[in-house]
């Protein structure tokens, strides 16, 4: 295949896929999984047994030889998978804060019993994981099959050699984390989803179709289809691949067939690969972009001897990409500034375990709030969250590692950098490089070797030897290190992590004048929900942080500072904000991690302050045991900094939102200082229906509005707000009366019987009016009546040592989540109820579809 390489001044025409497989094909049946045809899920039925560092702190001699087949599994637990084995907790105030006090270090034995039918012998059997954590080592029937330390990446076993056809067969998987170390909560086990791939010996290989266009224009598009073939038999083949294109839905069903490729026939020899590069033209095609992300699927057949003897499908989009020095990032040939958000991997209560509705959640919320681009920080990302972002809409920023040679921690990735890094470095890219929303590729983040010339070259090149089609980034917090010792010259774009002083000097850097700049890491603002503080940012008694989006560690700034920044050097390509949302482990700045001292390595009295900082944080153990970096809370609730990000990112959107919450009966004829976020240009503020003042913001100067001298008195908080002269949006906060009911709201009425699709119901502490009680924290019970489950509960709270699978929990300042879902294969409806003393009980009905 020509591989032409990437360049930053030309527009880039890319056909990007997801590839996807079809148990059976036909049109009009929904896709159920990437690659091979007959692919099945193999969740189901696990048995599980934790040795090594226990839970509660203790130690269990791990026995020996527990992948044989005669291996005692009478005390094992049965579960299904995904499968975190640390949310369970508890957790312990002695455990790092940085990783969620949680006891994630262990050894973990996963076994599997399964029969494949007789009449499947003869073909290829492969176990597909997206994901274990950590250094997994596989067996089948006692037999070592093969290892993959690296946790984030998905891999795949071949089963054959040790398959016995007809016959009961035990999968055994050991994983191990207490050789691996995470400067956040990583979780623990097999915490993705695992597949059993069949094909004939003459197959599609894994990951084995690429597919881009040379050209895209308005009424056509080139499309270049590149499939690997794998022959396991022991003779030379001639393989027949053919390849039909049909447009595909929002549910992944394909619908009406819009062309076929050309045929192209291989010659294999006996053990051998060979691949075939074929092409065609798409008509009309309707383009992949951020409001509508138009996609196809291409279905790719394998003959041999006139018998089609596997059949691979790739769902893909069509769009173009470009980065410039000046003008931005065009998609599509039209300026799409990134509104982005780093994320970390957990979903919160859930842990690390991979669930779909839930992410789902999570995405939609932030594309609510404006972004349009997600950073995977620091690993490759489930890909569930990849098919999502190519279903709604967002860009990716791909990214491999958190350490090279050199590591963060002891036991991090440095240990394996030498031998796995490229193994690592080749699976992302192939798993990934067809998915439309992947649009940048990241070698690293704040690695301590980034100034390595050599080293950045070498991995930038790997990457682009597997796909050319995209740039290679990297997060850098020493940016200016970084393009000094002329490193960054191996990258194309250059992304910086919050340090941007000295960007017009390398703006005109003959390097680096021409190199694409993009905020990789911005803001870092950190805040608790619903907590105002008058004389401190930090609650040293409670723990928590003010939310009046004030408050940042040495290196970061609040999002008003980084508007400004972006203003004022408009030819950045965007920002991705550090973090979307709350995650569990580095409480920063409740935080004793020495790896902070990494943000100021070039600075050393800025690195002695925080030595001093963090011994004192280490004799206090603080109790925070998750971020308080998120826009969005860990339950899932906006701070307030979300509609400031909002009213930035959605100026279209009539957005107006008062901070903070109005009852404050200890300062009655005190200030509170009033804030206003809104897309407007201007506003006034009402108290009791007296005018306080209008005020309006500058352009690229304000991005709030705030009367700071406003005296307490208990009623109603109004701000009207206007825009180019005219009524715009209003936000009402009232004081409330006495907490006296609970409100619930499900974000579903319906929930399939699936054992895995969830429903997030939002529990408000209300008044007599119905008004959510600000700084109300009952104990709340939950129960439920009919085939339903409580998976878990959770408040936003950065300091609750509660289980997350409790079904009682505080309110933590008016709020708490439950989550629910239906009981397996189950039918009907159930009822969830939320109880606390001296408050009316609040019910909701799910039905089961």
């Amino acid at each position: 295949m020509n591989k032409k390489m990437f360049s930053l001044n030309k527009s880039l025409t890319l056909l990007l896929c997801l590839t996807v497989g079809l148990s059976v094909f036909a049109q009009h049946t929904t896709i159920k999984r990437m690659g091979a045809a007959d692919t099945q899920s193999f969740d189901d039925n696990w048995l599980f047994s934790r040795f090594g560092s226990q839970a509660d702190g203790l130690v269990k001699e791990e026995p020996k030889n527990l992948e044989a087949v005669s291996t005692n599994e009478a005390n094992w637990e049965k579960l299904n998978l995904p499968h975190d084995w640390a949310i369970k907790g508890p957790f312990r105030i002695e455990l790092r804060g940085e990783t969620g006090k949680l006891p994630w270090k262990g050894i973990g034995w996963y076994r599997k019993h399964f029969t494949v039918p007789a009449s499947d012998s003869g073909k290829q059997i492969f176990v597909d994981f997206d994901g274990a954590m950590a250094n997994a080592k596989i067996y089948l029937n006692g037999n070592y099959v093969g290892t993959w330390p690296y946790g984030y990446n998905s891999f795949r076993m071949n089963l054959t050699p040790f398959l016995k056809f007809g016959q009961e067969n035990i999968l055994a998987v050991r994983l191990d984390t207490e050789n691996w170390d995470s400067r956040w909560y990583p979780g623990a086990g097999i915490y993705r989803h695992v597949w059993l791939v069949k094909t004939n010996p003459v197959h599609v290989g894994h990951w084995g179709t690429y597919i881009t266009t040379p050209n895209i224009r308005k009424d056509a598009a080139d499309i270049r289809v590149m499939v690997k073939v794998d022959n396991a038999t022991d003779k030379t083949v001639k393989a027949v691949v053919t390849t039909d294109l049909y447009e595909m839905d929002i549910h992944n069903t394909p619908k009406t067939k819009v062309g076929s490729l050309i045929t192209s026939t291989l010659e294999i020899k006996a053990n051998g690969t060979e691949e075939a590069e074929t092409h065609s033209v798409l008509n009309n095609p309707k383009l992949w972009d951020l409001k509508t992300p138009n996609r196809y699927v291409a279905q790719t057949k394998v003959s041999v001897d006139g018998k089609v003897v596997d059949t691979y499908n790739t769902p893909f989009g069509v769009r173009t990409i470009e980065f410039t020095p000046r003008n931005g990032f065009l998609l599509n040939g039209k300026r799409v500034e990134i509104f982005g958000t780093c994320n970390h991997h957990d979903l919160g209560a859930l842990g690390a375990a991979i669930n779909t509705s839930a992410l789902k959640r999570q995405l939609g919320m932030l594309k609510e709030m404006g972004c349009n681009s997600l950073r995977t920080s620091h690993n490759p990302p489930a890909p569930e969250l990849l098919e999502l972002a190519d279903k709604m809409g967002f860009l990716v920023w791909d990214e491999a590692f958190d350490a090279w040679k050199i590591g963060k921690k002891k036991l991090d990735y440095n240990l394996i950098f030498v031998e796995w890094h490229e193994k690592d470095l080749i699976a992302l890219t192939h798993r990934d490089r067809n998915n439309p929303s992947v649009f940048i590729w990241s070698i690293g983040n704040e690695v301590p070797d980034q100034q390595n010339v050599k080293l950045t070259k070498e991995l930038a090149d790997i990457m682009r030897s597997e796909d050319p089609t995209r740039p290679v980034s990297n997060g850098y917090n020493d940016p200016d290190g970084g393009r000094s010792s002329g490193a960054v010259v191996a990258l194309d774009v250059m992304g910086v992590n919050y340090f941007f002083d000295q960007q017009p000097k390398w703006d005109v850097d003959p390097r680096y004048e021409k190199k694409p700049t993009i905020g990789s890491e911005t803001a870092s603002t950190v805040s608790s929900r619903g907590e105002y503080f008058f004389d401190d940012k930090y609650n040293k008694t409670t723990w928590q942080i003010s939310s009046y989006d004030d408050a940042f560690p040495g290196w970061g700034c609040s999002p008003d500072i980084q508007f400004r920044t972006n203003a004022k050097y408009p030819h950045l390509l965007g920002e991705y904000v550090w973090t979307g949302f709350d995650y569990l482990g580095e409480p920063t700045p409740y935080n004793s991690d020495e790896t902070n001292l990494l943000n100021f390595r070039t600075d050393p009295s800025k690195q002695a302050e925080l030595e001093a900082k963090l011994a004192e944080l280490q004799k206090s153990n603080p109790p925070s045991r998750s971020s308080y970096f998120g826009i969005i809370d860990l339950a899932g609730f906006p701070k307030d900094r979300y509609y400031s990000y909002k009213s930035h990112w959605r100026p279209d959107v009539p957005t107006a939102h008062i901070l903070p919450h109005w009852n404050w009966s200890e300062r009655v004829g005190k200030v509170v200082p009033v804030h206003v976020y809104t897309s407007g240009d201007e506003g006034e503020l009402f108290l009791n229906g007296k005018s306080l003042g209008r005020k309006k913001m500058e352009a690229g100067k304000d991005f709030r509005l705030m009367w700071e001298d406003v005296v307490y008195a208990p009623g109603e908080l109004k701000v009207v707000c206007y825009k180019k002269g005219k009524k715009w949006a209003t936000d009402v906060v009232k004081t409330t009366g006495a907490a006296t009911k609970i409100k619930m709201a499900a974000d579903r009425t319906e929930v399939l019987a699936d054992d895995v699709d969830l429903v997030f119901i939002t529990v408000d502490i209300s008044d007599n009016e119905g008004l959510m009680v600000p700084r109300s924290n009952p104990l709340v019970k939950f129960s439920i009546e009919g085939a339903g489950e409580i998976v878990a509960t959770d408040n936003g709270d950065a300091t609750s040592f509660v289980p997350f699978q409790s079904t009682e929990r505080p309110a933590y300042n008016g709020k708490v989540l439950a989550i629910v879902k239906a009981k397996k294969e189950q039918k009907g409806q159930f009822t969830v109820k939320a109880e606390s003393e001296g408050l009316q009980a609040a019910a909701t009905t799910i039905r089961i579809k």
